[in-house]
């Protein structure tokens, strides 16, 4: 199987990740993708010297300039070489020597799965936090519909079938920074996700982060404007899903800023709700007018 780590300006983390994916203990060969995209901090230098002194488990695609898109997820995808493929970022690291074995092993006897993801620990720099990434509650099997509702998997926690992603199209590359729903999409098409509530990685938030540190309006523009793309991007195959998922998605994070007195957002996840085009499917429309006249009102603080 194939341990793809893509990096850009992670000096003070990368060592960590290549040491968690050096420390994996299978009973199958596992080859490290290094797929470093021109950093300006050192992380190449770091790369370099560890592919010298691993040359037969360390293969590197090196970038002559940032590309600064999806291009270094994808190059990793075509180059790998296993029936599987775990994604790690350059600042998150894998915490249990075991985490890729009993992936593999689970995906093998289970064969209607496309991939299956474990829980991750938030770490806020370098201070461990008791945070998961994932709720314990999230369902241990998601399907199409349900992985259009947002994405709960840790990128760190993940172990996908290449074969369910087949040729990773073209397309892919414009949706960077998010490198990660989109290949769950595809992969849900063409069998279910599974998901294991223990933490086995570490996910790290700090400001050199690309999605994380965005701020909630950006966040909800970036997933609006994702889900319309994705949808267009697959033909319209699967547009009903796409809308359910997008109003009931947007409907929620509506409720969650109302609960949390959040007017401006809880109004703006609500257009977006609107606009999804998925009410009265995934959201009952009893359920948008009740939101509406409570934001309306002035039970929500501005």
């Amino acid at each position: 199987m194939t341990a793809l780590i893509v990096t850009y300006n992670h000096a003070g983390f990368i060592a960590a990740a290549i040491d968690s994916a050096l420390a994996q203990r299978t009973d199958f060969d596992v080859e490290i993708v290094i797929s470093e995209d021109a950093s300006t901090d050192g992380t190449r230098d770091i790369v370099e010297d560890y592919a010298r002194r691993f040359p037969d488990r360390i293969r590197l695609l090196l970038s002559e300039t940032n590309l600064r898109s999806n291009e270094t997820v994808a190059r990793g995808l075509r180059a790998a070489k296993g029936q599987f493929v775990a994604l790690l970022d350059g600042d998150d690291c894998w915490t249990a020597p075991d985490k890729l074995q009993r992936q593999a092993d689970f995906l093998l006897a289970n064969p209607d799965c496309a991939a299956h993801f474990f829980n991750a620990r938030i770490a806020r720099g370098a201070a461990l936090t008791d945070t998961l990434w994932t709720p314990e509650t999230q369902a241990r099997r998601v399907d199409l519909a349900e992985i259009w509702h947002g994405n709960p998997y840790a990128t760190a926690g993940g172990m996908m079938r290449l074969a369910a992603l087949g040729d990773v199209p073209a397309w892919y590359h414009d949706f960077f920074p998010r490198t990660d729903w989109p290949l769950y999409i595809l992969c849900a098409i063409s069998g279910a996700l599974a998901f294991d509530p223990e933490p086995v990685a570490l996910y790290r938030l700090h400001v050199g982060g690309m999605f994380s540190p965005q701020s909630e309006t950006a966040k909800l523009d970036s997933t609006f404007a994702f889900l319309t793309l994705m949808d267009r991007c697959l033909d319209g195959r699967y547009h009903d899903l796409a809308r359910a998922g997008c109003s009931r998605l947007f409907f929620d994070w509506a409720e969650d800023y109302a609960n949390k007195g959040q007017k401006r957002l809880a109004r703006q996840a609500f257009a977006y709700a609107l606009r999804g085009g998925g009410v009265g499917h995934s959201v009952r429309w009893g359920q948008l007018g009740r939101l509406g006249l409570r934001l309306a009102g002035a039970g929500v603080s501005p």
